[in-house]
């Protein structure tokens, strides 16, 4: 067998991006036909939801290999995987960059179909220093562990390593759960007005994005308790401790502006 003569990666012939690609496809038409009432639409929605989810599972569970047993992450392949994931969180900076926009487009001059007010008439804005101030301590608290978390894996303590792991977790668990009583119990829904519209679409799809990054911390748990990482190879540890500190800086964006200046200035504007 031939060694190559470089330190790259030339990856094998994978099926993955392709049946991604379908998957990708399936969802978004089987959620347009849920949103239509499409007869057997739901099932068609849940597998939209579930394929792309296994297809990532198979894929990624091929790179666990190539990085932790076949030993193709090379110094040089981590370097690309670090340039590759970090155009990958420009791209989600890119994502709530719109909606962002969309929401100062209304606040900043409020159309007079809304009261020419901000927020909307008739819609009273969450109360910024309840459930969104809490839920900004445990998510800081959180980005703060799973920095520890990183440095002690450098420097080889395992035991604050685990301890790091269940901390960050245990918090945004914490966090998903005030999220969601904060939904359930919210004086407006996402079709009430742009407010709600812009609201539910930051404040969701952060959400979501939490979720993706709880449980890309809990698999590089798994790996970490399965001995996968060491002081000078754990990309993929990494890669979530990236994720995670764009989630916590998207959630500060959200708070200062969405909850704090779009909601306690508006109101004592009004009063």
């Amino acid at each position: 067998m031939n060694r190559p003569k470089h330190r790259f990666h030339l990856v094998t012939p994978s099926p993955w991006p392709f049946f991604s690609a379908l998957a990708a496809l399936n969802l978004i038409i089987s959620a347009v036909a849920y949103m239509h009432d499409y007869r057997s639409s739901l099932f068609l929605n849940l597998l939209g939801f579930s394929s792309p989810i296994f297809i990532l599972i198979w894929w990624w569970r091929d790179v666990i290999r190539e990085a932790t047993f076949q030993g193709k992450h090379t110094t040089k392949v981590q370097l690309n995987l670090r340039f590759g994931f970090a155009l990958f969180i420009f791209s989600e900076v890119m994502f709530f960059f719109g909606f962002f926009w969309a929401f100062f487009h209304s606040s900043l001059s409020p159309a007079i179909e809304i009261g020419a007010i901000w927020p909307p008439a008739n819609i009273v804005a969450p109360y910024t220093w309840g459930i969104p101030l809490f839920n900004t301590v445990v998510l800081l608290t959180s980005g703060v562990g799973i920095t520890y978390t990183h440095q002690y894996l450098i420097l080889g303590n395992r035991q604050t390593v685990l301890e790091g792991f269940i901390g960050t977790l245990f918090c945004a668990v914490i966090f998903l759960g005030a999220q969601a009583i904060e939904f359930i119990y919210a004086p407006f829904d996402i079709s009430d007005s742009i407010y709600g519209t812009t609201f539910f679409m930051l404040s969701g799809f952060h959400g979501a994005h939490v979720i993706v990054g709880t449980l890309f911390i809990g698999v590089c748990l798994f790996r970490f308790i399965r001995g996968h990482f060491t002081s000078d190879h754990h990309i993929g540890f990494e890669a979530a401790v990236w994720y995670w500190h764009f989630v916590d800086v998207v959630w500060l964006f959200l708070y200062l502006f969405v909850y704090y200046w779009g909601g306690d200035t508006a109101a004592y504007a009004t009063q």
